[in-house]
């Protein structure tokens, strides 16, 4: 299967390229030519299926022969050696729980796929692979612990500076080995701006092998699609319409459950739940996309102005305002509303939402009961709450529990390099370390 790029401007590629590019060459987004159409046969047998056994599936439908079957099972069930279980948090609606990965947050799935997939692309290059990625908070320790001391792959984080929470910033800067954190004056947006004009930087790429592993990467994105398919064959027997509510910043979690509805998957519902970054919603409302400067909350992962999946979504929807909104509904929400679920649905079900949870929750609740649709809601929890202890405690009024894992990077020491919002220190930096 070949993948073009959402621009338009560049060939098509095979899978290796698209992986190791990252970035098509006109900057665009790649795509499948051709979105893979799964059989009923496996929609229907879903409930009697390991969240592994599925993942193969769907990923051999995107890989096809350029993996052999026996390697892509193994990468597949060493990714995905962790639970993703479905709680029920109140009559009808559930939490999908995606942070009991080696990091805590969803961004494991796509990292420890990514990582293997393109190890195994690159097993015959002679020049050391430099993976760049902007981080919002979770997604850079995800490309970390997925990527360190991997032979031949060097990783350079780009994250704002004062903009995640001090202990995402740790499970960042305290790798060392072959991962270089790198503090940008500014926002993600930045951040991502700075990692795609590298990606398309000529002069940059005659000197580096340079690829990304941000949701821009097909290679994240396809896993990505994965656990909708898991958890919809966990709610199947209910005979029941599904709807799933997606916590989005940059639109890669929400585009993989399009994806996988494009599959055949029969979601009767997706709903894109933001916070005060809503140019999503706003574009759903209005039919204008209008990209603004991202601005800070306490759901900080989603902190996102132009987000860049937006691209991908609208070839989903051939560019169509009428399909894309009628299949997916946008609901924004502010700090203050999101800190009032938190105590809500801790103090009523004894569930403990993180920031960018509870806005799901709150999406699909709202969604649920505007549309009288008799359907059952999964919402997205991406990451634990620990990871955001003092929004928590300042909300709950009460300290909260800090897992082991994330216990560990408490006394670590911090390495990073502080850089202005200026693409030439960056490509100084990239190509210094060559």
């Amino acid at each position: 299967m070949n993948y073009y790029s959402t621009n338009k401007h560049s060939g098509e590629a095979t899978l290796p390229d698209a992986v190791i590019k990252g970035l098509a060459g006109d900057g665009g987004l790649y795509m499948p030519k051709q979105i893979p159409q799964l059989p009923a046969s496996f929609i229907e047998s879903l409930p009697a299926k390991s969240l592994q056994e599925i993942a193969f599936t769907v990923a051999a439908a995107f890989v096809q022969d350029e993996v052999p079957a026996s390697i892509l099972k193994e990468l597949v069930e060493e990714a995905l050696d962790f639970p993703i279980p479905l709680q029920e948090v109140e009559k009808g609606i559930y939490a999908l729980e995606l942070f009991h990965g080696p990091t805590m947050a969803f961004k494991d799935v796509g990292a420890r796929f990514m990582s293997r997939l393109m190890a195994y692309f690159t097993r015959n290059e002679s020049r050391e692979l430099k993976v760049i990625v902007a981080t919002s908070g979770d997604t850079g320790s995800a490309v970390a612990a997925g990527f360190y001391n991997v032979p031949g792959i060097q990783v350079y984080i780009l994250f704002p500076k004062g903009k995640v929470s001090p202990l995402q910033q740790k499970q960042l800067t305290t790798w060392g080995g072959n991962i270089t954190a790198i503090e940008v004056e500014g926002t993600f947006d930045d951040c991502q701006r700075l990692a795609k004009q590298a990606l398309a930087d000529e002069k940059l790429n005659k000197t580096c092998l340079l690829t990304s592993a941000n949701s821009i990467n097909i290679a994240r994105l396809i896993p990505q699609s994965f656990y909708y398919f898991y958890a919809y064959g966990q709610l199947q027997q209910q005979g029941r319409p599904v709807v799933f509510s997606v916590p989005s910043g940059n639109f890669g979690n929400l585009t993989g459950g399009l994806l996988a509805a494009a599959m055949g998957l029969p979601v009767h519902h997706f709903v894109a739940a933001t916070n005060a970054n809503d140019v999503v919603p706003h574009y759903l409302r209005t039919g204008n996309y209008e990209p603004r400067a991202s601005v800070p909350t306490i759901s900080n992962a989603m902190d996102v102005g132009n987000p860049s999946n937006y691209a991908r979504m609208q070839e989903l929807f051939e560019a169509d305002h009428q399909q894309f909104s009628a299949a997916v509904s946008g609901y924004t929400y502010t700090d203050d509303q999101t800190r009032s679920a938190i105590r809500e649905v801790y103090r009523q079900h004894q569930y403990l939402l993180d920031p960018h949870g509870a806005i799901a929750y709150l999406g699909l609740r709202d969604y649920l009961a505007e549309s009288k649709s008799g359907a059952i809601g999964v919402f997205l929890e991406t990451a634990h709450p620990a990871k955001f202890r003092e929004v928590m405690e300042s909300t709950l009024e009460h300290a909260i529990e800090i897992p082991p894992q994330l216990q560990v990077f408490l006394n670590k020491h911090e390495q990073f390099l502080p850089i202005k919002n200026d693409f030439e220190q960056l490509s100084m930096l990239l190509e210094s370390s060559i």
